[in-house]
């Protein structure tokens, strides 16, 4: 099913989101650059997130008070803490988490990977989410239509798994278990959680893994992010679902036959 088919469906007018809280990981650049700007675009007010403060100022400067910077390492307990703090004190509420935030690590054979290079993977790419998760509930289930997206990879859910990527294709493979067990446990909740696989797009960890892959022809952060808009919004109502981009459908994931 295309994801403005049936029950997707994609704002029918701008400002659809005014009122709306937001929280995106790994906002800096790439895919959570183009979400933070679809979100503000649409009324919401967005706390973006990265390690960093350079380029969030540079994106605050460009957008406007709409969106708020806040400096995180998502795998401290500690500045997890402090922005979950930040939320309740400024809001009282949450209504949209997209967690976005990835890294690659070392592309080795499992039996290769130090124990250093695999715990840094899955800190970033698992465990962070299970805190935002853990965090943030409270303050989603009680909002009238809390919003969880994670970016996923098509990598993990492969029926034959691809040698030499390390950690990082089991890490999505976690974290998708981890999406749809939050969906199962909040599916008598206003809460609706997905995952969205990007796919191939034109960012610089696409261009670390792929160094002779013709950029141009890749589509952008620009053309995924109001894919994901659409998920976002209180019309939404699917959970425990992944929307696929490059085949720009919502399907389920299947069980060993």
């Amino acid at each position: 099913m295309s994801l403005f088919e049936g029950n997707g469906t994609a704002p029918a007018s701008s400002k659809s989101l005014i009122g709306r809280v937001a929280i995106v990981t790994g906002a800096s650049r790439g895919v959570g650059r183009a979400i933070v700007e679809e979100l503000t675009r649409e009324g919401a007010h967005v706390v973006a997130v990265a390690r960093g403060t350079v380029l969030l100022d540079e994106l605050t400067a460009r957008i406007g008070s709409a969106c708020i910077p806040f400096a995180c390492d998502l795998t401290s307990s500690e500045d997890v803490q402090k922005l979950t703090l930040f939320v309740q004190d400024k809001w009282n509420r949450l209504d949209i988490l997209i967690g976005n935030a990835a890294i690659m690590g070392p592309r080795t054979f499992v039996s290769a990977l130090d124990e250093d290079g695999w715990t840094q993977v899955f800190d970033t790419n698992v465990t962070a989410n299970w805190r935002l998760v853990h965090s943030f509930d409270r303050l989603l289930r009680a909002g009238p239509a809390g919003r969880v997206i994670f970016m996923t990879s098509g990598s993990g859910s492969r029926a034959k798994m691809a040698p030499g990527r390390g950690a990082y294709a089991i890490s999505k493979a976690a974290l998708d278990a981890l999406a749809r067990t939050y969906a199962s446990e909040t599916i008598d909740s206003a809460v609706r959680v997905m995952l969205a696989n990007p796919g191939p797009l034109r960012t610089s960890l696409r261009a670390s893994v792929a160094p002779n892959e013709d950029p141009m022809s890749l589509r952008t952060p620009a053309d995924f992010a109001p894919k994901v808009l659409a998920m976002c919004m209180v019309s939404w109502t699917q959970s425990g679902r992944i929307y696929d981009f490059p085949l720009d459908k919502v399907i389920d994931f299947v069980g060993p036959s």
